[in-house]
């Protein structure tokens, strides 16, 4: 406890007072004993030996690094300090830094117990040179060992309370670390799934039908080769297409169908790409209402839908048409994708067979996340029908 590093500087400061309290006591002590009548000169050494013997605390680390040996040093200080006090009256005033140093030293019930021993022996030897105890004799030092106690206890709950407000600033510090490191993570799984949702409604719907389109191709070769060709040509456009979408997840911009225009017509085109690339699929889009202009969010949302329904309606449904209605009203956008093919039976908990992917378990995460929902109407051999309904907050709709 003596180590002066572990210290704080309140503390380092209350150790310094403390040794020149200590140091002043005890030259007012030689210099009474000096100049009285006679001069006591065995006092003046004990003030001396008392000083050396505090002394040695402070200094020596044997002393700081020892619980045993530091006990050994207080009860030296205490034998040479009663020896003053039998020589001189004025050691009764080295009690009070005495008081300081034991309640540093001694833990708990201890060091109270050494402040009242010393106390008493302070009274005692105060009042074996006066030759008399009266309430002054004992007040003077019950008073200030009743100072050294409240300041003593009184910082010590102070350091305390501080110490546990730098734990929790340490923890909250901590919490902060890893929640910043959650976000980060979460982030990294929200653009994940974003990317995933991206791809799956862009290029694998785009690399599935210039599949299909090469194999229309290489089965009209070689009887057919006008056919053929007509196949690897729209093939080679979808493949630019794919080009166009790999390039802006590259540089995070708009869709190049948005990019040309509105959303309807972005649709439209989408209706007309799908009838082009895809065999025995007639496929028609339907405007209900005015068409307004929707922040890029809402329009990339709602064309990914499209693109990942009608792919659905492509590869798995068999249908033979397929109609994309879009509808404005004041508060809400809604998107039908509807087709007559093979359906699926809805109460299985199956989403359809791209039950396995990121079809319509994507399209119901990218609705949610705009505040709408996705519905599925089908029914085994009835069709399909996806219908995504958005609200639109203020100010959406007119742009």
């Amino acid at each position: 406890m003596l180590d002066a590093r572990a210290w704080t500087p309140v503390l380092r400061l209350l150790a310094v007072c403390l040794h020149l309290l200590m140091a002043g006591l005890l030259a007012l002590a030689a210099v009474r004993a000096l100049t009285g009548e006679p001069a006591d000169v065995s006092a003046v050494v004990l003030a001396g030996v008392t000083g050396l013997v505090y002394a040695v605390g402070p200094s020596s680390r044997r002393v700081r690094d020892s619980k045993p040996i530091r006990v050994v040093w207080l009860a030296t200080l205490g034998v040479a300090w009663l020896a003053l006090l039998a020589l001189s009256p004025e050691g009764i005033w080295v009690a009070f830094p005495m008081f300081f140093v034991q309640l540093h030293l001694l833990p708990g019930r201890w060091g109270v117990t050494a402040v009242g021993v010393t106390t008493v022996l302070a009274i005692a030897g105060f009042g074996w040179h006066q030759h008399d105890v009266n309430p002054g004799t004992v007040l003077g030092p019950v008073l200030g060992a009743a100072v050294a106690v409240a300041t003593v206890r009184g910082y010590q709950a102070l350091h305390a309370e501080s110490e546990h407000r730098r734990q929790l600033i340490e923890e909250l510090v901590a919490a902060r670390d890893d929640l910043a490191v959650a976000e980060r993570t979460a982030g990294t799984l929200a653009e994940r799934d974003r990317l995933a949702s991206e791809i799956h409604d862009t290029l694998t719907q785009g690399l599935s039908s210039i599949q299909l389109l090469l194999r229309a191709a290489e089965r009209s070769l070689p009887d057919d080769t006008d056919t053929a060709t007509s196949h690897v040509t729209t093939a080679r456009s979808v493949a630019q297409d794919n080009l166009a979408e790999a390039r802006r997840f590259v540089h995070e911009l708009s869709p190049p169908d948005l990019a040309e225009g509105s959303l309807a017509s972005a649709l439209e085109r989408l209706c007309t790409e799908t009838e082009a690339t895809s065999t025995g699929l007639s496929c028609r889009f339907e405007l209900v209402g005015a068409a307004g202009r929707l922040s890029t969010q809402y329009e990339v949302t709602l064309l990914r839908i499209a693109q990942s329904a009608l792919a659905n309606a492509t590869q798995h449904a068999n249908a033979a048409e397929a109609v994309v209605t879009l509808q404005y009203s004041a508060h809400a956008v809604t998107l039908r994708v509807s087709d007559d093919g093979v359906g699926f039976d809805s109460t299985t908990g199956s989403n359809g067979p791209d039950d396995h992917g990121f079809g319509l378990p994507m399209m119901r995460q990218r609705a949610g996340s705009l505040g709408g929902t996705a519905t599925v109407e089908t029914t085994p051999g009835s069709g399909t029908a996806i219908i995504v309904n958005i609200p639109l907050p203020a100010g959406e709709g007119a742009k």
